[in-house]
């Protein structure tokens, strides 16, 4: 689905996110540090699409939680080996910039030396779980350096938000996600770490339909709306989430990495529901899982 020139959606900014929905959590927000987010954003520019909001990691902050957004999952990922540290110490720094106000997520780069610890060290720190993006890491989910941060997420009781779902595939990546991304693929780690949360963000795409059942088989797993119901992307089948296992689904935005206004496009065809595997966020954010 990624190619270059995709289109730009100049729709109009609004001023907050639609009447009437209930207390808004964005799981799916990227943050990095600014050249890293300069890196990423001219690799769209040339890839994919023009990123509407260049914005720091503070700025985009303060941009979602002054347009209604009442908190927000921060997510990176680490796309070689020997920098997940670094971005995680980041990580930990901007959520202490917004008290209560933001949940953090760690990275590690599957297969790198010292993942286990690296990965301890961020939890010791407060950061809440993990972020994996195989596309861009290039980790099949079904090896021994996967189950090895399976294993540690799972009795730490850390969830992980994992980009396993074969879409949007770019030719531009260094992998082939067809090649090492599956439902079925993914059916193999819920079977075998039952007590590991797993959310999958895009509803899976392109395998939506195998992914709504495994929401219904497996109540390990969550998926998260991210993109696409936004109807940026063509997609053949009309999604209704009211036939989905809706506790188990989450909105997710992607921002900033976005070609369309956030508060107006991307939050219009909000959930009905939303049941998060992070945290009661309405009432504490300092939970210890």
């Amino acid at each position: 689905m990624l190619r270059p020139n995709l289109p730009y959606i100049n729709d109009e900014e609004g001023t907050s996110i639609p009447e009437g929905l209930p207390v808004v959590i964005d799981a799916h927000v990227h943050i990095f540090p600014n050249n890293i987010f300069s890196l990423i954003w001219a690799w769209f520019d040339e890839n994919a699409w023009p990123i509407r909001y260049k914005l720091s990691t503070s700025a985009l902050f303060e941009h979602l939680l002054s347009h209604g957004v009442s908190h927000v999952i921060a997510l990176q990922y680490a796309h070689k080996p020997g920098i997940s540290r670094m971005l995680n110490q980041y990580m930990v720094k901007k959520c202490r910039e917004f008290p209560g106000k933001v949940t953090g997520m760690a990275t590690v780069f599957p297969g790198e030396n010292e993942a286990e610890e690296i990965l301890q060290e961020a939890f010791d720190n407060g950061l809440k779980g993990v972020k994996l993006h195989a596309h861009v890491q290039c980790f099949d989910m079904n090896t021994t350096e996967m189950d090895i941060i399976y294993g540690l997420c799972e009795s730490a009781r850390k969830p992980i938000v994992m980009h396993v779902g074969r879409e949007p595939k770019s030719m531009a990546y260094h992998c082939d996600p067809y090649q090492i991304c599956s439902a079925k693929k993914l059916e193999r780690v819920l079977e075998n770490f039952p007590g590991l949360r797993i959310c999958v963000p895009h509803l899976g795409f392109d395998e939506i339909s195998a992914y709504r059942k495994l929401i219904e088989k497996y109540d390990n797993l969550w998926l998260d709306t991210t993109m696409v119901l936004t109807d940026y992307f063509p997609i053949e089948d009309t999604i209704e989430l009211e036939n989905f296992r809706i506790n188990r689904i989450m909105y997710g935005s992607d921002f900033p990495n976005i070609p369309y206004a956030s508060a107006k496009r991307a939050q219009r065809r909000y959930p009905p529901a939303h049941q998060t595997f992070f945290g009661n966020f309405q009432q504490r954010t300092g939970q210890k899982d």
